[in-house]
C-alpha cells in the first residue's frame, strides 16, 4: 500500500491550514490521506472533581473534529482517499506511531492548547525533533508557488535533506534554491582577520554543487540555484523562504551521540514565513 501522508487534526484554525496542505500534498503525490486526532484523557489525584462522562465526552468531540476534517477534503478534494483514526494517548507518541508507516507527517503551528503568543506548539516542536519521517509544520497561509529552498551544512551528511528537497521540487513544478550560510566566516570578518572573500565563495560554492550533483542527475527535470551567504543560518533560511512554498532543514544536531532538535533548525522553525519541512537524517 502507498505510504500516505499523514496529518494532525484537533479543530483549530491552524490544524485546518495544515490539513489543506496536505490533502493537497497527497494529491500532488497520488497518496492517500491519513487524519489523526489524539484524545488525552489525563489522571487524576481526585477522580471526584471529573465528570463522569468526560471520556465519553471527549471522544465524541474528536469523532466530530474527524468528521468535520474528512469532510472538509472531501469538498474540495473528493477522489482523494481519506481515512481517519481515534487514539487515545498522549498526542507526540500517537501521532508517532501512527505516522512511522506514512510517507510524512504534517501538523499545524499551534493547537488548541497553544496561547496566542507561542509561534510554535509544543506537539509540532516534539514532534520535529524525535519522528522517523519528515515533519512539515504549517505556518500561516502556504502559498502554491514560489521557490523550493532547502538549507544545507556542508559538515554533515545532507543526501536525505536533498533527496526530499529536488523531490519536493519535481512534484511541486518549481525552482530549488540550496542556500548555505557560513557564520564561523562571518564572526571572524568581524574580529579583523583578512580573507580572500572571492576564493572562499568559490570554495564554498564548489562543495555545495558537489553536495547536490548527484540529486541534479537522479532529478534533471528540477531548475537548481544555489545561493553562499555570510549571515547567520536562521537569518539567512528565514530570508531566502519569504516568497517560498516550502523551507526544507534537516532534522538533527548531534550532541554526545544522542540526537537533538538543532539549534538552526529549532530558529527556523520558529521564523520561517513558510511551511518548513523538517527531513531526519538517513
Amino acid at each position: 500500500m502507498t505510504e500516505p501522508i499523514v496529518v494532525g487534526a484537533d479543530g483549530s484554525d491552524e490544524a485546518g491550514r495544515a490539513l489543506d496542505w496536505a490533502a493537497g500534498e497527497a494529491v500532488l503525490r497520488d497518496r492517500p490521506l491519513h487524519i489523526v486526532h489524539a484524545v488525552e484523557i489525563r489522571q487524576y489525584r481526585a477522580p471526584v472533581f471529573v465528570p463522569p462522562e468526560t471520556p465519553e465526552y471527549l471522544n465524541r468531540a474528536g469523532h466530530e473534529i474527524l468528521a468535520a476534517a474528512r469532510e472538509r477534503v472531501q469538498k474540495r478534494w473528493p477522489g482523494l482517499v481519506t481515512t481517519t483514526t481515534l487514539v487515545t494517548g498522549e498526542a507526540p507518541r500517537a501521532l508517532q506511531e501512527e505516522s512511522e508507516k506514512g510517507f510524512e507527517l504534517v501538523l499545524g503551528s499551534r493547537g488548541r492548547g497553544g496561547f496566542a503568543s507561542l509561534l510554535l506548539g509544543s506537539v509540532s516542536l516534539r514532534m520535529a525533533g524525535h519522528s522517523a519521517v519528515p515533519v512539515v509544520i504549517v505556518r500561516g497561509d502556504a502559498t502554491d508557488h514560489g521557490e523550493i529552498v532547502v538549507g544545507i551544512d556542508l559538515i554533515r551528511d545532507a543526501d536525505a535533506v536533498l533527496d526530499y528537497a529536488f523531490d519536493a521540487a519535481r512534484v511541486h513544478g518549481a525552482r530549488l534554491r540550496v542556500v548555505h550560510a557560513w557564520q564561523t566566516f562571518a564572526t571572524l570578518v568581524e574580529a579583523g582577520y583578512a580573507f580572500d572573500y572571492e576564493q572562499i565563495e568559490l570554495d564554498l560554492r564548489n562543495a555545495v554543487i558537489a553536495a547536490y550533483e548527484p540529486f541534479r542527475a537522479k532529478y534533471p527535470q528540477v531548475d537548481v540555484v544555489d545561493e553562499i551567504v555570510l549571515k547567520h543560518p536562521v537569518t539567512a533560511l528565514s530570508t531566502a523562504s519569504r516568497n517560498a512554498r516550502l523551507l526544507v532543514v534537516g532534522a538533527h544536531d548531534r550532541r554526545w551521540n544522542a540526537p537533538q532538535l538543532g539549534s538552526v533548525c529549532h530558529g527556523v522553525i520558529h521564523h520561517a514565513p513558510c511551511p518548513v519541512a523538517i527531513v531526519p537524517p538517513a
